[in-house]
């Protein structure tokens, strides 16, 4: 079993430490946020499901082959239950468009476990990225009888 290198009070400390390797590209780091679990999961955006350390791994790798991903996790709602959290996230990203430097979104939703050595992420899982900075739907609230 690995030995973490770091022991996060909180899910928000995880997230803030996945979010900082990410755009370092620091691939130790980045696995260290992830729980050891045989099951974990994550999906890049349009990508395919990827489960397990050494899948995730080799995806976060071959990423970071081409330099660090610069992305800021905005607008956070977290459903927190006892030794799980829930994160729905919008994340920017900064990206070279065709008339230089722009911002693209992703929504993703990161999911972390309470361990033994502390929050852990348990799922990654991130969607296509747009253009167009996503804006939050709420529906009314309705009254159930």
């Amino acid at each position: 079993m690995r030995r973490p290198k770091f022991s996060p009070g909180t899910a928000d400390d995880t997230e803030t430490a996945f979010y900082d390797a990410l755009q370092h590209g620091d691939l130790e780091r980045l696995m260290e946020c992830w729980a050891d679990e045989d099951d974990i999961v994550c999906v890049h955006p349009g990508g395919e499901r990827l489960v397990g350390h050494a899948a995730i791994r080799a995806a976060f790798e071959s990423l970071f082959a081409h330099g660090s991903v610069k992305v800021r996790p905005e607008r956070v709602r977290r459903i927190d239950a006892g030794g799980c959290s829930v994160h729905s996230v919008v994340e920017r990203v900064d990206v070279m468009g065709d008339d230089g430097p722009a911002n693209g979104w992703i929504m993703a939703t990161n999911v972390y476990a309470k361990t033994v050595h502390g929050w852990r992420m348990v799922t990654h899982h991130a969607s296509p990225g747009s253009g167009t900075e996503p804006v939050d739907t709420a529906a009314s609230p309705s009254l159930l009888h």
